[in-house]
């Protein structure tokens, strides 16, 4: 009788067995790294597995200066970026980069589950730059084909996530970063989230409305900023208050933000700025209920760099208090961008003691990582070499050039419209080109050029100066003299033809541009005065606003607004020397006195030395 006992309980051990066999392959088998499975089966999955330590390493952001591989693996860091100022050094190649960014990939790779890092880079704030003139409905495809090189420039140097565009409405030029946005009138700035297709790949009709979208490894990971209010602050003043009713912020503000959803932006960024005297960083109404609820935006919402720390005065004052309200706010992922671990044991200590709840960290992370699984980073999270030979392609500077043809403004030519100065002769026997802005490719770049405020000079980056341009192009016979500063007599003993006078603003970014008085610095209205008193001439304006001009407009015989051209000066020469027309209009009003400021179409005391949409047209000019 014992040896039916004995065969049951071997049976009953054999089924045991199978049974924990069974589960323990069921465990083993990663859905979220099946590509076949839908991205929310993939990220229940994936969430089921993560502990509370991973999951908020992925909620995190730092900089690559203060990581490693062993620092991704062992905090489980989500995301890593170069912001400004983290340039590379002179020698780096884009090889030298996308080793970099896949030595740290591999640390993430290595860690438990394996989730891939998403690599920012903040320096791509440039490209906003280059385009500040009303868009026409045929230039739209412009912007979008701007949006595709930069991705395809970006992922040369391996990096996936770009902060652009700043869909900022820029409501007075004082703000120091008015050269981000793209106009003061919100409709212009609507319809230039057309870079985001651009970005991030054309967006399927049937796509949902809300989900990120970045379609495969051409593409980058785009990111609508500064949300929301940037650029209506008090005076300009950077970070500061904006002050505004419901109708007015969903009418100025808002539109770009409903675009940019609709076009599938993978990220938002949080601004800096308070709303009617609620931090940005710390608004639950506008960040949980307006663009996650509202909106219906699915993304991931990233802070600024140290944003979170700013939401007490002085910045980091009550940290534990500061991570408790971002995230509660609904901020997802934090650029922090150095004291992780001080924030890994802070948010712990308040998810721990119930000040955080689960569900925001799981809505958090789900949000991470759709946006990670929608890019392919599963699939393929290392950069590969393929696109090294985009970066700084003959093609990409054409187009670069290209837009710096039609973003150029002419505000005035010639004393009468019947006695127009441009375009200039390449032909003539001697002609002058002054200015401190006329052979400086920093100068033409401005800030979030290779650093963080910009440089000065011709070394860092590669490029065409203007004063090289108008060599280029004008006639071999023609003999071009340089002077930066001409004094009067120079001038006058010179028997020059015509002049051409570049001038204007020094390279700056955010709160160290803020300029209340918004003059040319010395010497360049020194440079105006005694050139153009003395012999017709151009004035090229290089800055990132309108600036103050009127009291030179008398003596000067054409203006153009160039806004910030940026390497390629050769597109500037295409334009003054007739190669191409003038078509560029207005995208900002410019004032005639900083006492009128902020002034906006249909203020009353709206009364513009030039209104926006202005802008003279000329025709190319025959072959000369």
């Amino acid at each position: 009788m014992e040896r039916p006992r004995i065969v049951g309980i071997l049976l009953m051990g054999i089924l045991v067995w199978c049974c924990m066999a069974t589960s323990a392959n069921a465990d083993t088998k990663m859905i979220y790294k099946d590509s076949n499975q839908p991205y929310n089966v993939r990220i229940k999955d994936l969430i089921g597995r993560m502990t509370l330590e991973e999951k908020i390493g992925q909620m995190i952001q730092i900089e690559r200066n203060v990581s490693s591989p062993e620092v991704m693996r062992k905090y489980f860091i989500g995301s890593l970026l170069s912001g400004g100022g983290s340039e590379p050094t002179p020698q780096a190649s884009p090889k030298d980069w996308i080793d970099m960014v896949n030595e740290f990939q591999k640390g993430s790779l290595s860690s438990r589950l394996g989730i891939p890092m998403i690599y920012g880079i903040d320096a791509v704030h440039g490209h906003n730059n280059v385009y500040k003139a009303t868009i026409f409905p045929h230039n739209i495809g412009l912007v979008n084909r701007i949006g595709v090189v930069t991705a395809l420039e970006v992922r040369a140097t391996g990096i996936h996530y770009v902060f652009a565009p700043c869909i900022a409405v820029c409501r007075d030029p004082r703000w120091g970063r008015c050269y981000e946005s793209y106009s003061e009138d919100p409709k212009i700035v609507q319809d230039m989230t057309e870079i985001i297709p651009g970005l991030q790949g054309q967006i399927p009709s049937s796509y949902p409305k809300g989900v990120p979208f970045v379609g495969g490894m051409e593409s980058v990971a785009a990111c609508a900023k500064h949300y929301i209010g940037d650029g209506g602050t008090t005076k300009g003043i950077n970070e500061n208050n904006t002050v505004i009713d419901n109708k007015g912020l969903l009418s100025i503000h808002m539109p770009g933000y409903v675009s940019s959803i609709r076009k599938g932006v993978a990220t938002v960024m949080i601004s800096y700025s308070s709303l009617n005297g609620v931090k940005m960083h710390a608004n639950y109404e506008m960040v949980t209920n307006f663009l996650k609820k509202n909106l219906r935006f699915k993304g991931f919402v990233i802070s600024d760099w140290e944003g979170i720390d700013r939401i007490t005065s002085p910045p980091h004052a009550n940290y534990t208090y500061s991570i408790e309200a971002s995230v509660n706010a609904g901020l997802d992922m934090i650029m922090l961008p150095y004291n992780y671990t001080e924030f890994i044991d802070g948010l712990t200590y308040l998810v721990k003691n119930n000040f955080v709840p689960m569900s925001r960290i799981d809505d958090a992370v789900k949000r991470i990582l759709l946006v990670k699984f929608t890019m392919g980073l599963f699939e393929n999270p290392l950069a590969d070499e393929k696109f090294v030979g985009q970066l700084g392609c003959e093609a990409h500077r054409e187009l670069a050039r290209e837009a710096v043809r039609k973003s150029l403004v002419l505000l005035k030519n010639g004393k009468s419209a019947d006695a127009p100065l441009l375009p200039l002769p390449k032909k003539a026997s001697n002609i002058l080109v002054a200015g401190s802005h006329a052979d400086n490719l920093g100068y033409q770049c401005g800030g979030w050029t290779i650093k963080w405020m910009g440089f000065s000079g011709n070394n860092l980056t590669t490029g065409t100066t203007i004063l090289t341009a108008i060599k280029n192009t004008v006639d071999p016979t023609t003999k071009v003299v340089y002077n930066e500063n001409p004094d009067a007599e120079f001038v006058k003993s010179g028997g020059f033809s015509y002049a051409i006078v570049v001038v204007g603003e020094h390279p700056y970014a955010e709160t160290k541009g803020d300029n209340l008085n918004l003059t040319i610095p010395e010497p360049g209205p020194s440079t105006i005065t005694n050139v153009c008193g003395t012999v017709k001439c151009v004035v090229v304006v290089v800055s990132g606003r309108p600036v103050v001009i009127q009291p030179y407009v008398a003596s000067i015989e054409a203006l153009v607004a160039a806004w910030l051209p940026g390497s390629e000066g050769q597109g500037v020469a295409d334009v003054l020397f007739g190669d191409f027309g003038f078509t560029g209009k207005l995208s900002f009003t410019w004032f005639k006195t900083v006492d009128q400021l902020p002034m906006h179409v249909g203020d009353p005391h709206y009364d513009p030395l030039f209104p926006l949409g202005f802008g003279l047209t000329t025709q190319p000019a025959k072959a000369q």
